[in-house]
């Protein structure tokens, strides 16, 4: 009988000959240091490495082992419940996460909000529930978008990145052969994950405007961060412009989900057309509660002026030194280019106790291989420097300095 089944282990060998496979190495907390383990497949990990300080991870305020958003996870465990137990649309809407959604929508300065199981079944959700005709998509938006734009049927024509220009030169060659009802959607990333960069757009929206399109913006590396805990969106003033807020609760607001923001006709259409949020069991209480407790504390405390003067601190110690620091935001991804002198400096910061992993193809371009490092509010001065020299030793060691 033939086989048609899939060769998983020719899979997992070309991943290891092309550098390409990845590993799991549980930690014991999510913080600014912690204890990881060596990969341990489906064992039982066993933590017996030196503690380490993180510069890899999302927790961009360092909000996930805050008192404060501890005790509002533990306070809806015990008043609600540890899940919602079916879709929102049943019986899984709770006063928690109507609180989280009041909040939200303050925040982003739009008539309502709605919460999300994840950020990638809020983009997947309401890209599909809008089901554009055309959507025009910066190059490097996450995968989540691109997906959303597949699962929609629609035809997708993409931009350069962070280019306005390239966007309104696509804007037009449609607009010269477009029927009149077709309905058009750009869509961008606001801070963009690999490569720190922040999208221009103010000039997207004046774009926008000039072809009648409707804006959506995914704030998923910036909610909590800029003005007032809102993202690139609010620090621009740019809330009344942008018809689609998405973002996630899992990042700077330290805990687990997605959300959209824009008018009371769009909440309600994906109330009922999201098949991710119809068909989906609603965001876990605990996690609503705590997101909702980080985002307070992210807009009345001084955490994102903390976060803000380590990633300058930072960026300025790497650059002095000599490293290719891309990006406006707090994602500093350093250039390396070649793939193996990017795999060395980082398992050379790792033997000096700092986790900063490498980025390399097909995750970013072929030639553009990093180390994507990301501060959080939580690292002191110490950390900082203790950074800045496993840079500096590895770098040394590898010959890049």
């Amino acid at each position: 009988m033939e086989d048609r089944g899939f060769d998983l282990e020719d899979r997992l060998a070309t991943l290891e000959e092309s550098d390409l496979k990845r590993s799991l190495s549980p930690v014991d907390r999510v913080a600014e240091r912690g204890y990881f383990a060596p990969p341990s497949g489906g064992e039982l990990p066993v933590l017996d490495a030196d503690e380490a300080l993180v510069f890899a991870s999302n927790n961009y305020l360092g909000l996930t082992d805050d008192q404060r958003i501890q005790d509002a996870a533990r306070q809806a465990a015990a008043t609600v419940g540890t899940g919602a137990g079916a879709s929102r649309l049943v019986t899984g809407d709770t006063l928690v996460h109507r609180d989280l959604e009041r909040l939200l929508a303050e925040t982003k300065g739009t008539d309502r909000a709605l919460a999300f199981s994840s950020g990638y079944a809020a983009n997947l959700g309401t890209i599909t529930a809008l089901a554009p005709d055309v959507i025009f998509s910066d190059e490097y938006n996450h995968a989540s978008i691109i997906d959303g734009c597949r699962l929609a049927g629609a035809e997708t024509v993409v931009y350069s990145h962070c280019d306005a220009e390239s966007l309104r030169s696509k804007l037009r060659e449609r607009a010269a052969i477009a029927d009149e009802d077709e309905s058009w959607l750009i869509v961008t990333d606001s801070v963009f994950s690999m490569d720190g960069t922040v999208a221009p757009l103010g000039a997207i929206c004046d774009a926008a405007e000039d072809h009648g399109a409707w804006v959506m913006v995914d704030e998923a590396h910036a909610t909590g961060l800029y003005a007032n805990g809102g993202g690139v969106v609010q620090a621009e003033g740019l809330a009344d412009r942008v018809d689609v807020q998405m973002g996630t609760l899992s990042k700077a607001l330290a805990s687990q989900g997605g959300y959209v923001a824009g008018s009371d006709d769009l909440i309600e259409c994906l109330c009922n057309d999201a098949r991710s949020f119809v068909f989906s069991t609603g965001l876990a209480p605990t996690a609503a509660a705590a997101a909702s407790e980080a985002l307070h504390v992210a807009r009345h405390s001084d955490v994102r002026e903390r976060l803000w003067e380590n990633v300058a601190h930072l960026r300025d110690g790497l650059e002095s030194m000599g490293f290719r620091v891309l990006g406006d935001s707090q994602i500093l991804p350093v250039v390396v280019g070649d793939r193996g002198d990017a795999l060395a400096l980082a398992e050379g910061i790792r033997e000096r106790d700092v986790v900063a992993p490498a980025i390399r193809p097909p995750t970013v371009p072929e030639g553009t291989s990093r180390i994507r490092v990301a501060p959080m509010a939580t690292h002191d001065h110490d950390d900082i420097v203790t950074c800045l020299e496993a840079f500096r030793a590895a770098g040394d060691e590898v010959g890049l300095l």
